[in-house]
């Protein structure tokens, strides 16, 4: 084989084990760098009504990863009156580098999910005949679904559901078009044209976990 192939060969290989090792989550790691998190979002990240602070155990680990490298850069709560939204980007800043970010999110995802508690009051019925439009990307149990990068939307806090859509309805979340799947659900969510259709779709998502 001639050598110039071979120690291509070889320094592909040794390029995709870095890279393998990188990418892979560290529960051990990631469980103590989420001790700053566990004070808002809580030992088993059930998280904080109280606080505004939504459930985020056993959510799937690339969305989590997602979400806090979209905080890091501005792509998420670049419009400050996205209070919580803005108060998180200020915490993501604290993650050093990829392989922290990484490390937590798969200690996150390894938690069990808290049981749901109904506080949306929304007419269930409706709320599923209006799910409908989301079943082809969060699927039928709102399990998500990574190849179309739907996150899974079954188990989280009904209230917390709510002020998501009502935020892409308003533009807080969804406007910045270099947030290309915040900006793909934007219309989405503007199919709820009102309240209370936002609240029979939390209701019915409530309902799936």
């Amino acid at each position: 084989m001639n050598s110039h192939v071979l120690n291509g060969i070889v320094a592909f290989l040794a390029f995709s084990i870095a890279v393998s090792a990188y990418a892979a989550g560290d529960l051990a790691k990631g469980k103590t760098t989420y001790e700053i998190c566990a004070v808002c979002h809580g030992a088993d990240g059930e998280g904080t009504p109280e606080l505004n602070v939504p459930k985020i155990g056993g959510q799937e680990e690339w969305y989590v990863a997602r979400q806090l490298q979209n905080f890091k850069a501005g792509l998420r709560a670049p419009d400050t009156s996205d209070l919580y939204g803005t108060q998180m980007r200020a915490l993501s800043m604290t993650l050093a580098d990829d392989q922290e970010i990484t490390d937590v999110s798969a200690y996150v995802a390894s938690l069990s999910p808290a049981a749901v508690v109904d506080t949306v009051s929304g007419d269930v019925a409706q709320g599923k005949a209006a799910y409908a439009i989301c079943v082809t990307c969060h699927g039928a149990n709102g399990e998500g679904n990574q190849a179309l990068n739907s996150p899974k939307l079954a188990g989280q806090h009904d209230w917390y559901t709510v002020r998501q859509l009502q935020n892409y309805k308003s533009g807080v979340r969804g406007g910045d078009p270099k947030n290309v799947f915040d900006t793909q659900m934007r219309p989405m969510a503007m199919v709820l044209t009102t309240d209370a259709a936002v609240d029979n779709i939390a209701a019915y998502i409530n309902s799936l976990d």
